[in-house]
């Protein structure tokens, strides 16, 4: 399961969706693909508002200056995840705090 937790200044989304075998994950291409997109856009609009790091199954998203651009994209990065959460309940879970 990927689990997404997400703090007032970080975002850590940890695991794998188990949806299907390696390469054919739908779940897990799918929130790749809403991540990666959302850290491009950040950095390409505003490189100083976010440090994020990234390894086999993590993502951790430090936000170090939460404007109002930074906080839009990250708030659609999360409204999507949680559809996709919705969706597939025993595959991906948005826990907020």
């Amino acid at each position: 399961m990927i689990k997404v937790k997400v703090k007032p200044d970080s975002i850590k989304i940890l695991g794998h969706a188990g949806y299907a075998e390696a390469g054919k994950d739908i779940v897990c291409s799918s929130a790749s693909s809403i991540i990666t997109t959302t850290i491009n856009a950040i950095l390409t609009l505003k490189t100083d508002t976010i440090d994020y790091q990234s390894s086999e199954g993590l993502v951790d998203i430090k936000i170090l200056n939460n404007d109002e651009t930074t906080r839009k994209l990250l708030d659609n990065m999360l409204n999507m995840l949680e559809e996709l959460s919705r969706e597939y309940k025993k595959n991906i879970k948005v826990e907020r705090e």
